[in-house]
């Protein structure tokens, strides 16, 4: 069954979809979504989820999603400051999609798969 992503253009390519995929598929970033989809909300929560995750590359992460609407940062002014974050309503729309390649991942993908 083939689904039809539209492009507008009928070409077969659709600049949202590539833009999506490339968003999603950074390195890092498909990990840091599913950690705070799994209710990770902590910075050092969803580092220590993420095997190999530097604290550079996770702020780095971090701020480009939540500069592409996926991802709020909450701050509590309190000793020491307790910084939380979660996912937007743009980054919760995801979940069917996570469910999904998550399937397909279990059902193709060897066990052994190493990132």
């Amino acid at each position: 069954m083939a689904h039809d992503v539209d492009s507008g253009s009928g070409d077969g390519y659709c600049a949202r979809f590539h833009y999506a995929i490339e968003l999603i598929g950074r390195r890092w970033n498909g990990a840091i979504i599913v950690a705070l989809h799994a209710g990770m909300t902590r910075y050092s929560e969803v580092r220590d989820t993420v095997p190999g995750l530097s604290d550079h590359l996770l702020c780095q992460r971090l701020r480009e999603l939540e500069a592409n609407g996926l991802v709020e940062r909450h701050v509590t002014p309190s000793t020491p400051v307790q910084v939380r974050y979660e996912l937007t309503a743009m980054g919760r729309a995801l979940s069917p999609v996570i469910d999904s390649l998550s399937a397909w991942a279990n059902q193709w993908l060897p066990t052994d798969t190493t990132a």
